[in-house]
């Protein structure tokens, strides 16, 4: 099963994936894949870092990878992916063709994945190019989602609607 939420920053989202991959896995622990590359020194976002680690860390066996899915996902297991937004700032430099490949290879597995994805395409477009390169990216891959996926949710305020 591959299944897709999206939403809004502070949507609810993890709250609302976690719970769907705790159901999954049944009486094994999933596993929690983090991509937030932690080369950047960003003080306010190791604290959420830790903050994620502590919330989770009695459910799910915990991967810090930020750029190559494909080398972490097994078949027979159930993993939720935090996020993809920043998978893509980790492989922007190659490309939605690149990314694609690997979610491909992903959904050929027989797994459980569940992806979850930060919806900021609602906004302005942004003046400077790389970050309009990068809303552009998200889009693209969120409509690659969408449509390979087996479930799709929205999420508002912690409210999930399903999609598809």
């Amino acid at each position: 099963m591959k299944i897709f939420y999206f939403g809004g920053q502070k949507s609810g989202k993890t709250s609302k994936a976690s719970a769907k991959a705790l159901e999954l896995s049944k009486d094994k622990k999933p596993y929690y894949v983090a991509t937030y590359d932690n080369s950047y020194e960003d003080e306010a976002m190791s604290e959420r870092i830790s903050r994620h680690i502590e919330d989770r860390k009695d459910d799910f066996l915990s991967i810090e990878e930020p750029k190559d899915l494909v080398k972490v996902v097994r078949e027979g297991e159930t993993y939720l992916i935090d996020c993809m937004t920043m998978f893509i700032l980790n492989n922007m430099d190659d490309g939605l063709n690149h990314m694609k490949i690997q979610l491909n290879k992903i959904f050929e597995l027989d797994c459980n994945v569940i992806f979850i994805l930060n919806d900021i395409g609602n906004g302005v477009i942004p003046m400077e190019r790389y970050s309009r390169d990068f809303v552009d990216m998200s889009g693209l891959l969120g409509q690659y989602l969408a449509q390979k996926c087996d479930e799709v949710y929205e999420v508002k305020y912690s409210l999930e609607k399903r999609l598809k």
